[in-house]
């Protein structure tokens, strides 16, 4: 039997204590919600102002008949009708409440990202770190800035930015004291990308989604997951050269710096010892942030990651055998990728593979998956759910109760994550919608109508 099923009451504990302040939010002091949208941040719920403390409501096991009757509705609404598939389990206890088509494997789109979470935390661990490095070589007068895989590398710091990230402005004053130690003064520049490997893009990846700012191609140096600038979006918002364009941002941080740079930036292979390195956030924090904004070529980067430390080739073919190796050995079936974000419309997922995945984090068994628990948006308040469940619209009310992972591609709507009812239960959940009319908004009233349940 896989281990994931055989989930503890009191593990999953821990799951009941990190959402009882939402349970308080949604119940007693919704405006406050509703003065949000926060920045994304990890543990969204700790951040809740002016709530009041209150004992956690008794939790009485829900009634999978009554879970089915009061999802009939939802369920049967235009758009959800057909290619909708879903699985609930009691996040105490672990029953099975309700499926509808649970091991059916479809198009997941970004709640593929779970997966992602789970196999680069399980491979690395929430501690390790992503270096940024650069090379002196002395015979070429050559400085060479390596890539380590950090997508979240900056130009410069933004001391309000969660999580806190590496700089070329800080790794240009390192280098630029290294040279200074040397007696230099004036470089040459190249750039190493060479720690991943493959395609930029994958099969399954839509001609759009470069030139329209939903992706860069995947290298192993970029600044801004490959925005040209942080805070680009839109069409034209990302560069198709990534690695090219960080180098070029270094040349321009080490002239600041005091060191001249001459001419243009080019390919070139580190070698001997690097004279200065940054670090990125411990991946826990990058995790929280890859699921809370769900972005894309940091998923990518962490397939990448496991892909490395698992003895695959770092290319979307071997991130993605990597990940599918990594949960089937932490007993999940269900998962077939052909890249780490769900951009791809070709990865398939079953509901019961997500849910149990969530199950195993929040389980308690394993704090070193927590991330991929806590990174997870909070319904009208953080990430990608910010803008859902607001004020006015049916699923109001599950405001602060839901959190989970998105995915939306065109025809393509899911979620997965965990809701309380008004009993105290807490459920974990995937819904996933593969209909060309389905929306996430829509999905919102499954999950909403769970947690004005009343179940048992």
């Amino acid at each position: 039997m896989p281990r994931v099923r055989r989930v503890r009451g009191e593990g999953l504990l821990a799951l009941a204590l990190l959402n009882i302040f939402v349970l308080i939010a949604g119940f007693v002091a919704l405006d406050v919600i509703e003065a949000r949208p926060l920045p994304a941040v990890p543990n969204p719920v700790t951040n809740a102002e002016g709530v009041a403390a209150a004992e956690p409501a008794a939790s009485t096991p829900a009634d999978p008949e009554r879970i089915a009757d009061i999802l009939d509705d939802p369920m049967s609404s235009p758009g959800l009708e057909e290619g909708l598939s879903g699985y609930v389990v009691d996040g105490t206890t672990g029953e099975t409440l309700f499926e509808s088509d649970a091991d059916t494997p479809v198009t997941p789109a970004s709640t593929t990202k779970i997966a992602t979470a789970v196999a680069v935390l399980d491979t690395v661990g929430p501690d390790h770190v992503l270096r940024t490095e650069a090379y002196l070589d002395t015979g070429a007068n050559r400085v060479v800035l390596r890539g380590g895989g950090d997508t979240t590398l900056t130009a410069t710091a933004d001391s309000a930015a969660y999580p806190q990230v590496a700089t070329l402005e800080e790794l240009a004053a390192r280098t630029a004291e290294a040279l200074a130690a040397e007696g230099v003064d004036a470089v040459s520049l190249g750039y190493d990308d060479s720690l991943f490997a493959g395609p930029g893009t994958p099969e399954g990846w839509k001609p759009n989604y470069v030139p329209e700012g939903n992706a860069a191609p995947v290298t192993a140096l970029m600044l801004d997951s490959g925005r040209v600038s942080p805070e680009a979006s839109g069409y034209g918002s990302r560069t198709t050269e990534p690695s090219l364009h960080a180098a070029r941002a270094f040349a321009e941080q080490l002239e600041r710096a005091g060191v001249e740079v001459e001419g243009e930036p080019s390919e070139a292979t580190a070698s001997g010892e690097p004279v200065a390195s940054v670090e990125s956030a411990p991946m826990a924090s990058l995790v929280e942030f890859m699921m809370l904004a769900s972005d894309n070529i940091l998923a990518e980067s962490m397939g990448r990651i496991t892909a490395i430390e698992t003895g695959e080739e770092p290319t979307f073919d071997g991130a993605t055998a990597a990940t599918e190796r990594i949960v089937s050995g932490l007993g999940v079936e269900g998962v077939s990728l052909t890249d780490n974000s769900g951009l791809s419309t070709r990865n398939r997922i079953t509901p019961r593979a997500l849910v149990e995945l969530l199950e195993l984090v929040a389980s308690g068994e394993r704090p070193d998956l927590g991330a991929a628990v806590t990174g997870l948006p909070t319904a009208h308040a953080t990430g990608t759910l910010a803008g859902r469940y607001t004020e006015g619209s049916s699923a109001h009310d599950a405001a602060g109760l839901v959190r989970g992972k998105t995915g939306t591609l065109n025809g393509v709507a899911t979620l997965a994550g965990t809701v309380h009812d008004r009993e105290g239960n807490v459920f974990v959940f995937a819904f996933m919608a593969n209909n060309p009319a389905a929306s996430g908004y829509q999905l919102d009233s499954l999950p909403a109508a769970l947690s004005r349940c009343g179940c048992s």
